[in-house]
């Protein structure tokens, strides 16, 4: 019988009610909810989830019994304004995870504490105005608490509210980061989720000490076969006074990038047994014991005064008040990772992060695990310099050190795939209108890195090959006799100005004269247009995978998820969009310093693919301390950039073949039309809301566009005028039209 009435309960449920989509959104903002927290409770996608609230799909069974459930317990708490029912105590906007009950004798005012980590907010299948757009939650009362329960410092004292939420590591309860400052002599390490901690320790080893054993900082491992990340402290100023470390770092600390080995602080770390990595104690310290089984003993410390937050990644949040830094970097960490140090150092670590190079064997006949190379990773042990391939390497490679000292390499002996930096002179009609406006691809280059097939391992060299699309590589290749004026755009030959087009296969859009170097995607896109392609010779690499797919997930879910607290989201109409873009940045500048730095994480990270010498008495064709990584890999780098420019340019050929408009410049991600009007809407060809299939899309995803900036014809006429140059590349500029001469070598 009990048999018969479960069958009848789960068919009941399979019918139940659920609220409106987005009285369904509500309920989860007003407890503090994710997107991403309610798709892994209920174990489905967070598309999927995202879906229901925008009204476009239903749950089915069995999932919908439990969503249900939760909306149910969600209403319970959060009433809808005018319901007859008592408001609960908590206030409707949760602190996301790690954040304390406010102590009713320590709370401060909600101003001087930060905000909480946003909640990932998807906007309504019928967008509201921009000045109804979802902004972030309100900033919590600040809660002071002492750390642990060790006698030393007393008992905790936060409210069952502080507890971590579900799902949350108890061993970093306390979020990933922390941000130390003094006030009134007292030492406040200043948590994610507006939680603050007495922190006891008066030198930097017992502060290190403190931050292993009592403070629960740290992150979760990204994938199986990682590791943890490692509890990251930014240190303030009065923090740096307090604990003997100097506010600014002299001239020549700051050409070493390092405090000099004497430094007191140094020494206190080295009778305390702590060590420090090989780049020392810089703006991004790492301080650490040797680990003892699986246990790490590490501590990152960030030291924004000595320029740790690079301004042109990170804006000025090293300016920031403690509570707020925090919020900046708490957002960024669980988005993206607890940072590493630069945005291109957090950009490679995160590529080893989610693809670790060893895991764990099987049991042998003793029942012992050993370390054997991860399936899909690059692996632990570096490539030999000298078996890289001359063409995929940088000038003072090792292996090209036989070269004559002062020999330039051609396209024929070196791989030169870079971002665009092309313009050509206007054309009659073109000065006719009254407009130049700039196009902006978003996250290019992570949507270049989205689906692409990389080498894993060492190339091989081959002569006279037959081109294979599908295997990465470099290739040696005549593309000169792909004629743009006549090329195929899907299955059909279509007619072109080609003097009005770039060369898909160079950086600054010059047709090639000969054989030359290329990446696969450049290659296979010249196959694309309808021409064979006879390759001379190639270093092909046949153990290859989509080992990008993962971090430029990652980095998309962080950026969407980032804008979608900007009020910016997925599914807005082409009008909807612009106007939300529209000073998006100033709805929360704290969170549009997050979308800067992931931004430069996506460029550095692959920039750091191919890092070059610094310094340190480098001579040319000696090896410099890049090529010991695994990730050192030139190779994929290159393929990225040329899978980004032949995704522009393919763009721009379906637009030519549609309206007839070319572009008027192009610099790297950003590219410049002549219009009648100032909106890209002027001339992208738009029908009953949907675009040209293929061509240039308005929205916030990778690869989609948005509005760069506009000019005047006149404005781009003078400019060229004035620095007699009339194929200026006015692209650089097109954003706020500021030019100088130092823009151009004067």
């Amino acid at each position: 019988m009990s048999e018969l009435f479960d069958a009848v309960d789960a068919l009941l449920a399979s019918r139940a009610t659920l609220p409106l989509p987005a009285e369904r959104k509500r309920l989860r903002v007003a407890h503090g909810l994710t997107i991403d927290e309610v798709a892994t409770a209920l174990k489905v996608r967070r598309a999927t989830v995202s879906g229901w609230e925008a009204g476009k799909t239903e749950p089915r069974p069995p999932e919908r019994d439990a969503y249900a459930r939760l909306l149910d317990k969600l209403a319970e708490l959060y009433p809808a304004a005018g319901a007859d029912v008592a408001a609960p105590v908590q206030d409707a906007a949760v602190p996301a995870p790690f954040t304390a009950a406010p102590d009713p004798e320590e709370a401060r005012t909600p101003s001087t504490g930060p905000a909480p980590e946003v909640a990932d907010v998807t906007a309504p299948e019928n967008p509201a105005p921009v000045a109804a757009a979802p902004a972030a939650a309100p900033r919590p009362a600040r809660t002071t608490r002492t750390s642990s329960t060790s006698p030393r410092t007393g008992a905790k004292k936060a409210a069952p509210a502080g507890t971590p939420a579900p799902g949350t590591d108890p061993r970093f309860e306390n979020g990933p980061l922390a941000v130390v400052d003094v006030e009134d002599g007292k030492a406040l390490a200043y948590c994610t989720g507006g939680l603050v901690l007495d922190v006891p320790a008066k030198s930097i080893p017992a502060l290190v000490d403190w931050t292993l054993r009592e403070a629960k900082l740290g992150a979760p491992k990204l994938a199986g076969p990682g590791k943890d990340a490692d509890p990251l402290l930014v240190l303030t100023e009065t923090a740096l006074e307090r604990y003997g470390l100097p506010a600014t770092l002299t001239e020549e600390e700051r050409l070493a990038g390092r405090l000099p080995e004497g430094h007191t602080v140094i020494r206190q770390l080295a009778r305390a047994e702590w060590k420090l990595t090989k780049r020392g104690f810089g703006p991004w310290a790492r301080i650490y014991r040797p680990a003892t089984g699986s246990e790490r003993a590490c501590v990152q410390l960030c030291i924004p005064s000595w320029n740790a937050l690079d301004t042109r990644h990170w804006g000025e949040a090293g300016q920031l008040p403690p509570a707020e830094l925090a919020r900046v970097l708490g957002v960024y960490a669980s988005r993206v990772m607890t940072p590493r140090g630069s945005t291109a150092v957090t950009g490679l670590e995160l590529m080893t992060a989610l693809h670790p190079p060893t895991r764990a064997s099987e049991p042998d006949a003793d029942g012992k695990r050993h370390s054997e190379h991860n399936p899909g990773s690059l692996g632990k042990d570096a490539i030999d310099p000298m078996n890289w391939p001359p063409c995929e390497v940088p000038d003072g490679h090792p292996v090209l050190k036989d070269l004559p000292r002062f020999h330039v390499r051609g396209p024929g002996e070196k791989l030169f795939e870079e971002a665009y930096d092309w313009a050509r002179p206007m054309t009659d009609a073109e000065c006719t209108l009254r407009h130049l406006v700039g196009i902006d691809v978003n996250m290019a280059f992570a949507a270049g890195a989205n689906g692409l097939n990389v080498g894993l391992g060492e190339a091989t060299h081959v002569k006279n090959p037959v081109f294979d699309p599908k295997l990465p590589g470099s290739w040696l290749v005549d593309l000169s006799h792909v004629d743009l004026s006549r090329v195929k755009v899907g299955k059909e030959w279509v007619e072109l100005d080609g003097g009005l087009l770039p060369s898909p296969f160079t950086p600054k859009g010059e047709r090639p004269e000969g054989p030359a170097w290329y990446a696969t995607p450049t290659v296979a896109y010249a196959v694309e247009l309808g021409y064979a392609v006879r390759p001379v010779e190639a270093w092909v690499r046949r153990e290859n995978g989509r080992y990008l797919d993962g971090w430029y997930n990652r980095l998309r879910d962080a950026y969407l998820a980032t804008m979608a607290d900007l009020g910016v989201d997925t599914d807005l109409s082409p009008a909807d969009f612009l106007t939300a873009m529209d000073g998006y940045k100033a709805r929360d500048p704290e969170l549009g310093l997050v979308v800067s730095a992931v931004k430069a994480t996506v460029k550095g990270g692959l920039g750091k693919l191919r890092e070059r010498p610094r310094g340190e008495g480098w001579r040319p064709g000696e090896p410099w301390r890049a090529l010991s990584r695994p990730t050192w890999r030139p190779d994929i780098r290159a393929a990225v950039i040329a899978r980004t420019r032949i995704n522009l340019h393919r763009k721009i050929v379906k637009h030519a073949s549609f309206t007839g408009q070319y572009p008027i410049a192009i610099l790297s991600d950003c590219v410049v039309y002549a219009a009648d009007g100032e909106s890209p809407l002027d001339f992208l060809p738009y029908r009953e809301g949907k675009p040209l299939p293929g061509g240039f899309k308005l929205g916030i995803n990778p690869g989609l566009v948005k509005h760069e900036g506009t000019q005047t014809v006149l404005w781009g006429e003078e400019v060229r005028e004035k620095f007699d140059a009339p194929d200026l590349n006015l692209a650089r500029y097109i954003k706020d039209g500021t030019v100088t001469d130092a823009d151009n070598g004067e």
